[in-house]
């Protein structure tokens, strides 16, 4: 590695072996084209200057071809694209939030969009209907642009505020008391270093060594970086030898990433940062206390290449593994940018920060290869990750700010669930407790303090939306809450802020499920009893369907209906979760009489009504009152390990512990399954509280 001949300041591997000098990536062109060099055939420089050469015929070309502006509506975001490319590639394009739960495959029905002038090239779906095709509905995955266009989201699907509990003030009330001792990777150590004299002429990174070691840092295994002793001769000077030096604390020694003027250091906050599937948090902290200055959630914009894991790792494989880096950046960023605004604080003062989510999405975030997550024998590239840096990453921190990101045991059990268990700290007491994280995927965890178990089983993301025809997440204007009265089958609905219903997230899909086997309107078996006539009950392309909200009371002036093909993505979900219990349960010897306490996590964990739940068989038919709510259990565990260096050795501890599960190789998984399919279960023995005939469809069976 040399210097730039043309820009010394910049250091550059490229040299021209024909005159030996260095070339930074500004300069990367040949000096003599034309003459003969011996080296040419080898010569990186001369294989960029043709291949810029190319670049620029191809932006000529880009540039010569016709472009298709597409402006979508509320919001006034417009796009340039390439004719024949999709609504949906130019949303991506736009940075608008666009529902695509089957990864564009044109199956899911939910990138709805309104051309409201122009023409696309839809093609034909049967899941329209023909009222949305008369008001020029279509599916974003399945429309290619023809020419200029103006497309609406409709209500239905417009980007709403997530229902998530704990944000702000009300968030470092609930946090108070978790973390007694505030101890940060990155550490601002103040300084007063002894000047130079002739009878003391030690160089001045000895003088800061000699300093760290009077306050009791190892300076022994201490490791020092270039652009650090490029600053040290100014800093040391600029403030009579006072300085502040940021030490980060690795696995095997420390690091001096900064060293800085002045001896008092600067406001010091930190990030905890939960990157789920379907949705992302972001709490920012003050370092000093712990109070949380800000919060805010959003959801992940890689949703609009699936709603699961799976068809994450599928994009990844085909449009690449830094396009879905980008797209939950571009989430994460923005909501820290609205934290930072909102607390009037700067990105450069954030010099801590732990993420913790799944073990795809970690992979996907950090630019790892996901491929083989998805193939036997299920292998990640990496379970335990070291110190990095935001500034490798792309985080909207100061780029020496340390990113712990919690450790997760297997491929499809990650540091979500670590950072959860963290917090509920099962893991500390003698008494067996049952871990379920309901989400897109369903992990669930057994244990005490002397052993801990593991799984994940696939519940899709049917109770997220995804799949159920109006399903949405806990967005305003969900329905969260369902009571249908036996007489009229009239429905009482309790939505998201309030508002007029646009759809339904997962608490209400489970009271309304239970509400219709309560009313006798399914059987067990999740089909519709066709012999009952009412308006509530219509026969909808080929099957049948509740009706919970008429077109006159909905924010989309269209039937909020319940459909028998939603009901039987909901059982397969449920039945998956309810298997994933049972099996784990047997691989540990025990059954639901042996589990002191049950502990629910996840995005709608809280609002679960759990007699609801018990019903229809989602959870166990036990003492009620060993059930928990948490919530958002992963953000708080990750909380702590922001201000703990305790509690995020711990992390490590509880994934090292765990012992996984893989279901897939599980003989007695799919046997369990099958016996879930029903409402509440094949065997109601395990269910006493419901075989007791208090459903009038119990009563019909």
């Amino acid at each position: 590695m040399g210097q730039c001949t043309c820009h010394p300041e910049i250091d550059s591997i490229f040299i021209c072996m024909k005159y030996n000098e260095y070339l930074c990536q500004e300069c990367l062109t040949c000096r003599d084209p034309e003459l003969y060099c011996k080296y040419r055939s080898s010569c990186p420089i001369w294989f960029m200057t043709k291949r810029k050469e190319g670049w620029d015929q191809e932006e000529q070309a880009a540039a010569a071809s016709p472009q298709i502006r597409v402006a979508f509506q509320p919001g006034d975001k417009t796009v340039v694209v390439a004719p024949g490319s999709t609504l949906l590639a130019a949303a991506n394009a736009a940075g608008v939030h666009i529902n695509a739960s089957c990864n564009g495959k044109g199956s899911c029905g939910k990138c709805k969009l309104v051309v409201a002038a122009g023409r696309v090239d839809a093609a034909p779906t049967p899941l329209l209907t023909q009222t949305e095709k008369d008001k020029g509905y279509v599916l974003a995955c399945q429309s290619k642009l023809l020419e200029d266009v103006t497309v609406r989201i409709p209500e239905e699907t417009l980007e709403r505020r997530l229902k998530i509990a704990g944000m702000g003030q009300a968030a470092t009330e609930r946090l108070k008391g978790l973390v007694t001792t505030i101890d940060p990777m990155l550490q601002e150590i103040c300084l007063t270093l002894s000047p130079p004299t002739l009878s003391d002429a030690v160089s001045d990174l000895d003088r800061l060594n000699r300093a760290l070691k009077k306050q009791d840092h190892d300076v022994a295994c201490l490791n020092v970086g270039l652009q650090v002793i490029r600053q040290l001769t100014a800093a040391v000077r600029q403030d009579s030898w006072k300085v502040t030096a940021a030490v980060i604390q690795h696995k095997c020694g420390s690091e001096i990433l900064e060293v800085r003027p002045g001896g008092a250091a600067a406001s010091s906050l930190g990030l905890a940062i939960d990157v789920g599937t379907t949705s992302i948090v972001v709490y920012l902290v003050d370092m000093a206390d712990g109070t949380v200055l800000a919060a805010a959630s959003g959801h992940n914009r890689q949703a609009a290449c699936g709603d699961d894991v799976i068809n994450r790792i599928v994009c990844a494989e085909k449009d690449g593994v830094k396009k879905l880096s980008r797209m939950a950046l571009a989430t994460i960023n923005g909501l820290i940018g609205e934290t930072l605004e909102s607390a009037g604080a700067e990105s450069c003062h954030i010099r801590n920060v732990v993420v913790a989510g799944n073990t795809v999405m970690a992979h996907l975030l950090l630019q790892i290869e996901p491929r083989y997550i998805r193939r036997e024998p299920y292998i990640p590239t990496v379970s335990e990750f070291p110190i990095l840096k935001a500034g490798d990453i792309g985080l909207e921190a100061n780029p020496i700010a340390a990113v712990f990101v919690m450790p997760g045991p297997a491929s499809y059990v990650g540091g979500d669930i670590v950072s959860g268990l963290l917090y509920a700290g099962f893991h500390r007491r003698e008494t067996v407790t049952l871990f379920i994280d309901v989400g897109t995927n369903g992990e669930i965890v057994v244990g005490n303090n002397e052993w801990l178990m593991t799984a994940a089983c696939s519940a899709g993301p049917a109770f997220e939306g995804g799949g159920i025809r109006w399903g949405m997440r806990a967005e305003e204007g969900a329905v969260e809450q369902v009571c249908i009265d036996p007489d009229t089958l009239d429905p009482d609905l309790v939505t998201v802020g309030g508002m007029a219903p646009r759809g339904i997230c997962g608490s209400g899909m489970i009271d309304l499920i239970s509400e219709l086997l309560k009313a006798g309107i399914v059987d067990r078996g999740g089909r519709f009893f066709s012999g009952k006539s009412h308006p509530r009950l219509q026969r909808i392309n080929g099957e049948w369907a509740y009706v919970l909200a008429f077109a006159d009371q909905t924010a989309m002036q269209e039937d909020l209906i319940f459909t028998e093909s939603d009901l039987k993505n909901l059982l397969y979900s449920k039945g998956a979760v309810y298997a994933g219990f049972t099996t784990l349960l047997k691989e540990a010897g025990l059954d639901f009489s042996m589990i002191a306490q049950v502990i629910i996590a996840g995005g709608f964990g809280q609002y679960i009504d759990i007699e609801k739940a018990v019903a229809i068989g989602l959870l166990p038919d036990i003492a009620r009152d060993k059930f928990i709510y948490l919530g958002n259990s992963s953000i708080v565990g990750a909380y702590m390990a922001l201000l703990s260096e305790s509690f995020r050795r711990e992390a490590g501890d509880i994934c090292s512990r765990m012992t996984y599960i893989d279901f897939s190789s599980n003989p007695h998984y799919m046997d369990e399954f099958t016996s879930a399919l029903f409402l509440p279960h094949t065997n109601l023995a395990m269910f006493p509280s419901q075989a007791a005939g208090r459903f009038s469809s119990d009563m019909k069976n």
